[in-house]
């Protein structure tokens, strides 16, 4: 069955416009908790994002939870990694994000953990919107859910984090500019780096409920870049909003994409014999990285746009390693889920074990020229995929590029964009034909 609310990553859309109001997020945790009281008692743990809007929905749930019966145990601002990370530490039913990750701040969303720490099946989301949909029944006043504030939740998910590397590693001496897009990170992510022993200048630290995603972070790694070279530092962090993505930029103030990132992590666990199988990449992933796998004798697969459908490929086939160009990196090995942190203490720990700059590191893979350009969107409106006109300019493009060239359009999971990529070995050919695609999406919406 087509899902009614649910996206490739929970709940997202606009403050104030529907899905995203008070009353619906009202009727959320109703209906959350109403599920997970099938099976038994339920206690259900809440975290944010830093955003401004946050206080509302935690609110709001909050009170849906409780009027199911459901007990809360809230976290406030957290990564979510850390709230997959903490369900499971704490024996939680779910856990429940509230966070729009990289969009702006006047987005938000909600989005889920099972009890495992990973995204709920799709059985049990089809569930929660059918309960959504029908009449609230708030159970006795003796059965109503009780809520608890947890106030060791970070020193948990920091001493998590550095347990991914092993307990004798030290990155004394490496400069480190860390950004933390003035969101969910900015207590945890410096403590972690530094009480590993790097040297650590923080940015986008300084959340106000508006600024998250800012000019800082993943989504804009240009206050990073600029960091960096004013420090001399040895390269750059760049979480998102919600610390579930990690970009990079080396020390010459060039960016390093999830791609090369997922190049170097798998470079890694094959000189230590630990990588089980081979890595998952998205319909996104850059064909350079293929290309550079293959030749190092590793397997390469695609999924599906999305952590969740790189997720689901890993578990399908026992592998522990795969991740986006736009920085999700799951490590299996180390978390239930995407986590923008681990990742990079994974990356750290690859370029100390090879003697590696970054920027020597990332030269093994040489990325294919690729263009990817977002084209915006009323929500509500019809999709243009499906005009026969788009299609068969996408079509011609494909026969201009032969053989050596990809065209992908799709409609994004998590915002009003419509996503045109176009990848080949001819640069200016590969710029011409995205431009064009793009403009035959925007003549739609004329």
């Amino acid at each position: 069955m087509e899902k009614k609310y649910f996206g490739t990553d929970g709940i997202r859309g606009q403050v104030g416009i529907a899905p995203i109001t008070p009353e619906f997020i009202l009727k959320l945790g109703w209906a959350v908790g109403t599920a997970f009281r099938k099976q038994g008692e339920c206690r259900v743990m809440i975290g944010k994002d830093t955003r401004i809007s946050g206080y509302m929905f935690e609110s709001a749930l909050e009170a849906g939870l409780s009027a199911a019966g459901a007990h809360v145990q809230l976290l406030g601002p957290m990564p979510t990694p850390a709230i997959a990370y903490l369900t499971r530490t704490f024996q939680a039913n779910a856990g429940i994000v509230i966070s729009a990750s990289h969009n702006p701040y006047y987005d938000n969303g909600i989005k889920f953990f099972s009890a495992a720490g990973s995204k709920l099946p799709d059985d049990l989301e089809l569930e929660i919107e059918r309960l959504v949909d029908s009449p609230m029944v708030v159970v006795d006043s003796a059965s109503l859910g009780k809520v608890f504030r947890v106030e060791d939740a970070s020193g948990r998910y920091i001493e998590f984090c550095k347990s991914s590397v092993p307990t004798s590693t030290s990155f004394k001496g490496l400069r480190v500019v860390l950004d933390c897009a003035n969101g969910a990170t900015y207590k945890v992510a410096p403590s972690v780096f530094r009480e590993l022993g790097a040297e650590v200048f923080v940015i986008g630290a300084n959340p106000d409920g508006i600024n998250i995603n800012d000019g800082v972070g993943s989504t804009d790694l240009s206050a990073l870049r600029a960091e960096v070279l004013s420090r001399s530092a040895d390269l750059g962090i760049a979480l998102d909003g919600d610390g579930d993505r990690v970009l990079m930029v080396d020390n010459q103030g060039a960016e390093v994409d999830g791609d090369e990132l997922l190049y170097i992590l798998a470079m890694e666990l094959q000189k230590r014999n630990a990588l089980r199988g081979g890595v998952v990449g998205t319909l996104m992933s850059n064909l350079g990285l293929e290309l550079a796998l293959r030749e190092k004798g590793i397997d390469f697969v695609r999924a599906k746009v999305g952590d969740r459908y790189v997720m689901a490929e890993l578990r399908e086939r026992d592998w522990v390693l795969g991740g986006e160009a736009s920085g999700h990196m799951v490590c299996l090995h180390h978390s239930s889920t995407g986590d923008g942190i681990i990742a990079a203490l994974q990356v750290l720990k690859a370029l100390q074990s090879f003697g590696q700059t970054l920027a020597e590191a990332r030269q093994g893979m040489q990325k294919c020229p690729q263009v990817l350009i977002n084209v915006r969107y009323q929500r509500g409106t019809a999709s243009p995929l499906a005009d026969l006109g788009l299609q068969s300019a996408v079509k011609a493009a494909e026969g201009r590029l032969g053989d050596s060239g990809r065209v992908l359009l799709r409609l994004s999971g998590t915002e009003p964009v419509i996503r045109v990529m176009v990848e080949g070995q001819d640069s200016a050919r590969v710029s011409a034909e995205a431009e064009s695609l793009a403009g035959e999406v925007r003549a739609l919406f004329a």
